[in-house]
């Protein structure tokens, strides 16, 4: 019976397909990842850790989202050319808080094959697009030079936003067995 409802709250095969094959999602290395962090540092907590993972991947968003509205900077041509930059940067940036919202919810013990953390991904891709799109708008209304600052800006503050709410969300229902497989955090 277990089996049975454990197999029900999967994901299913065409979910498991659809984030592998059109946003790229190894679950693998997503594994792996949450692995090596607890590796690197045995005695953290799983918050302390996940905030380890969410700093690495604030300056990655922050130069990221930078440079993917550079482009808006050249008279003419940096409109088209960062019509393309944007789709592919926003794709890069939200394939990297998907991993970071799984590799979060790894280091609080929970299972990211089940159907739970579809929700989870449908939120941050809907408020990686958000925050995309906040830095065009800019580009289009004002000097196209301010969209390099605030695409920065924004990729950073969407990725804390997004770390710091699955660090809540993962925290409220920590799994017992991740709890105590962690050592309490040092003061």
């Amino acid at each position: 019976m277990a089996t049975a409802q454990q197999a029900a709250n999967q994901q299913s095969l065409f979910t498991d397909d659809l984030f592998y094959f059109i946003l790229r999602l190894r679950k693998s290395r997503i594994r792996s990842v949450a692995e090596r962090v607890r590796r690197m540092y045995p005695d953290e907590s799983p918050e302390q850790l996940a905030r380890r993972l969410l700093a690495s991947t604030s300056a990655i968003s922050f130069a990221a989202g930078g440079l993917v509205h550079a482009p808006a900077a050249i008279p003419g041509f940096g409109i088209v050319y960062e019509g393309l930059g944007f789709v592919a940067g926003a794709s890069i940036l939200t394939r990297m808080h998907l991993y970071l919202v799984l590799e979060i919810a790894l280091l609080f013990g929970k299972d990211i094959d089940q159907s739970e953390r579809v929700k989870e991904l449908v939120a941050v891709v809907a408020a990686c697009a958000a925050g995309a799109a906040a830095p065009v708008a800019i580009a289009v209304t004002l000097n196209p030079v301010f969209a390099v600052p605030a695409g920065a800006l924004a990729a950073a503050a969407v990725t804390q936003a997004i770390g710091e709410s699955a660090i809540r969300r993962y925290k409220r229902g920590a799994a017992p067995e991740a709890a105590a497989a962690s050592p309490p955090a040092r003061g």
